[in-house]
């Protein structure tokens, strides 16, 4: 899942979408490098981001959904939001699967989608990006995740929500020791038998073992893309998808001569 990124305030400056032909070309290069889903988004989701309005939001990554869809019209796009309106919105441009870091915030959400017949991201996040470092007390970081996710996948099956991924949330809410803690639990998260989105890209879990920054976190990125693959996910979510796509690649090779 490639990252398309019309957030002008990401941690990741390199990352950042500030044109339509950018996005158009950047999404292309992706698709060739082996992108499966473009994962477009335009809200700064890291601790302590200011949160930006639905309609702002919308101004942003509305454009480029249309625009992406109208260049690759087979391509697979999602969008990454939690508000239904731009949701909404999205479906009707283009976009097939809703992105929720959420988990459902938005009274609507659940319902909508369950309308729209998409398939759902369903993530893990105590609070808002503002507060939710705060929060980042758990009993069992695993146990916990778990058991909001058994709750939240049984209310999204009432709304006729079928396809479902799950996303533990890697940096949402959670020290670097809990960060890894849950790496190395992941795939405890198997008994769902739901598939597993993991997006590590470039975050400060990786940047704080390497003593780096997001520019210089490639590598470690690989090998915890590696170390989740391993753990059964089967989706990252990624800035570098050549890379991405070669550590996967790498994986199937030894996945077929463990099979």
């Amino acid at each position: 899942m490639g990252i398309l990124n019309a957030t002008p305030d990401s941690f990741y400056g390199e990352s950042r979408l500030t044109s339509l032909d950018l996005a158009i070309d950047t999404a292309g290069k992706m698709l060739e490098n082996g992108a499966s889903i473009l994962d477009i988004g335009g809200q700064s989701t890291r601790p302590g981001a200011e949160t930006i309005s639905a309609e702002e939001e919308a101004n942003r990554v509305l454009p480029i959904i249309e625009a992406v869809h109208k260049a690759f019209p087979q391509a697979i796009l999602s969008v990454d939001t939690f508000y239904a309106s731009v949701a909404k919105d999205a479906a009707n441009l283009g976009a097939g699967i809703i992105n929720d870091v959420s988990g459902g915030e938005d009274p609507e959400m659940f319902k909508l989608v369950g309308e729209l017949g998409l398939p759902y991201v369903l993530m893990h996040r105590p609070g808002s990006a503002k507060e939710m470092q705060k929060l980042a007390v758990y009993e069992d970081v695993i146990l916990d995740i778990g058991n909001y996710f058994s709750q939240k996948i049984a209310e999204l099956k009432s709304y006729q929500i079928k396809d479902i991924m799950l996303d533990p949330g890697f940096g949402f809410g959670k020290t670097l020791v809990q960060n890894y803690k849950l790496l190395a639990g992941l795939n405890q998260f198997k008994i769902f038998e739901l598939p597993l989105l993991v997006g590590v890209s470039r975050k400060k879990m990786i940047q704080q073992i390497i003593h780096g920054n997001a520019q210089s976190s490639l590598n470690g990125t690989t090998a915890v893309h590696m170390a989740a693959l391993l753990a059964g996910a089967k989706m990252l979510r990624v800035h570098d998808v050549k890379a991405a796509k070669e550590c996967v690649d790498i994986y199937l090779a030894i996945e077929q001569q463990i099979s």
